[in-house]
């Protein structure tokens, strides 16, 4: 059987265990079978500091310092991240998410009063839920289907306040924000 970094295990005494301690190492290094030594990422050093400008990699593994194009791409994702935060506290992406949070709150409430009505008045009621309107068709069933047409037309409602009252803002803040980011990414390398 293999293990998951690929080497094959023991014979299952145990000897070959990636949390023991062999002759007095610390249990950074682990000796499999065979006497080849290897890192166990399991045991690696806390990586505080990893990746910040003018720090070395921690005490006991083989990096040096960050190689400069991960720090130039870690300058560019900052500058990217950035832009984010400007367009987030910016008007319009103010204003798009106002509109669609004075639709969604209450087409949310309304709908949720209409179905714990519905509950609590079958749970209640049940007499004035079987009362029958025609024929077999009683107030309980009008009702049910009624909570199938309340989903439907607030989905459609939905898609139809986007449409007209946010998707152009919000596409073109996306075309902005693209720009912006691709801007920020290419002056920070």
């Amino acid at each position: 059987m293999q293990s998951s970094n690929g080497r094959a295990r023991g014979g299952g005494d145990g000897s070959e265990r990636s949390g023991e301690h062999h002759h007095g190492r610390g249990p950074q290094f682990v000796e499999a079978p065979g006497e080849v030594r290897y890192e166990d990422p399991w045991y690696d050093e806390l990586a505080s500091g990893w990746g910040e400008q003018g720090t070395t990699a921690p005490a006991g593994s083989h990096g040096a310092e960050v190689p400069t194009a991960r720090r130039q791409r870690e300058d560019g994702a900052v500058a990217a991240a950035q832009v984010y935060l400007e367009v987030q506290r910016s008007a319009a992406f103010q204003e798009v998410r106002s509109r669609y949070r004075r639709f969604v709150g209450p087409a949310c409430a309304g709908f949720l009063l209409w179905y714990v009505g519905y509950v609590v008045t079958a749970t209640a009621a049940p007499g004035f839920m079987a009362r029958p309107v025609v024929g077999a068709v009683n107030v309980a069933l009008i009702a049910g289907l009624g909570q199938f047409l309340t989903t439907f037309l607030l989905t459609w409602a939905y898609a139809r306040h986007a449409r007209l009252r946010r998707d152009r803002a919000a596409l073109e803040l996306r075309w902005d924000t693209q720009e912006l980011t691709r801007g920020a990414r290419s002056g920070a390398s």
